[in-house]
């Protein structure tokens, strides 16, 4: 089940990758705001990470940004599955 019908979906943005290096991705949302993401430690110092990054970029696909912190999310777009039991 898609977000979009709670009060989650208010902060959480579509964005796409721009830029990836050493030690910043670069995104740029809908409307054209861009934003440098906050990584965490062990996303800087993730090789997986960087790659991970790098063919998302290369794919063009959109990821879901937090508004507030600027942070990758990684529930993705998903509701809790709990929320249907």
């Amino acid at each position: 089940m898609l977000l979009d019908q709670t009060n989650e979906i208010k902060n959480i943005v579509p964005a796409k990758i721009i830029k990836v290096f050493y030690p910043q991705v670069i995104v740029c949302m809908e409307k054209g705001a861009c934003w440098t993401l906050n990584l965490s430690k062990k996303e800087k110092f993730d090789p997986l990470f960087w790659e991970e990054m790098k063919r998302i970029y290369h794919a063009s696909l959109w990821i879901p940004i937090g508004r507030k912190y600027h942070q990758l999310l990684d529930n993705g777009w998903l509701a809790p599955t709990d929320s249907y039991t």
